[in-house]
């Protein structure tokens, strides 16, 4: 008869399935909107992604400079990666209120590849001061980082307010250009009908 071979003692200590070390999804980086004034110019530069969560933040502080007399805007991109169209179209609605409120500049700076093709897609071009070889405000990039802090506006507003400002946004996108119209058809009509039904849907 053979002989049995005795059966291994389990260790002790040592888990019978070994768990899966599962790596942690990857974060977006919050955003900051930092600002400042370096001579006559009003510099904002967008530290991350430009959203529709961080873009009333930014009109408020466009919208209070001009209004306080500033005319030559510049918002920097060096540091973001990404604009949605929210943020698209709070740039526009801001450049073209200082046209209606006596002329004026809104200059894009530092901008890349993805974010230029995003703008002249969008026609944007022929209303922002799109500045492609770096030559725009050279004095004032060399006083910039001495010169921002951190935006001072709140971005904490009710749902409804949220959504009419997405609203807005897209509305100035599709009035530059008929293919922009269509583009932005639906969603306009989408957020039309949430502000009438006064559910205040924001859609990401």
């Amino acid at each position: 008869m053979a002989r049995k071979h005795p059966a291994r003692q389990r260790r002790t200590g040592q888990p019978a399935i070994c768990a899966l070390e599962l790596t942690p999804p990857r974060m977006t980086p919050p955003t900051h909107i930092l600002v400042g004034t370096i001579g006559r110019v009003f510099w904002m530069r967008v530290d991350g992604r430009g959203t529709f969560q961080n873009s009333l933040q930014a009109k408020k502080a466009l919208h209070r400079v001009v209004s306080q007399g500033m005319r030559n805007l510049v918002v920097d991109l060096e540091r973001c990666p990404m604009m949605d169209s929210t943020f698209l179209g709070m740039l526009t609605g801001a450049a073209l209120n200082l046209r209606e409120s006596g002329g004026g500049s809104l200059s894009v700076v530092n901008a890349n590849q993805r974010n230029v093709q995003l703008l002249t897609s969008l026609g944007l071009d022929h209303i922002l001061e799109l500045d492609r070889d770096g030559k725009l405000w050279e004095a004032e990039r060399k006083q910039v980082c001495d010169a921002l802090l951190h935006c001072g506006e709140t971005t904490a507003e009710c749902k409804e307010v949220q959504t009419q400002h997405v609203l807005s946004a897209h509305q100035a996108l599709a009035d530059v250009s008929d293919a922009n119209e269509s583009r932005f058809h639906d969603v306009i009509e989408f957020l039309e009908k949430e502000l009438e039904a006064g559910t205040s849907a924001v859609p990401a």
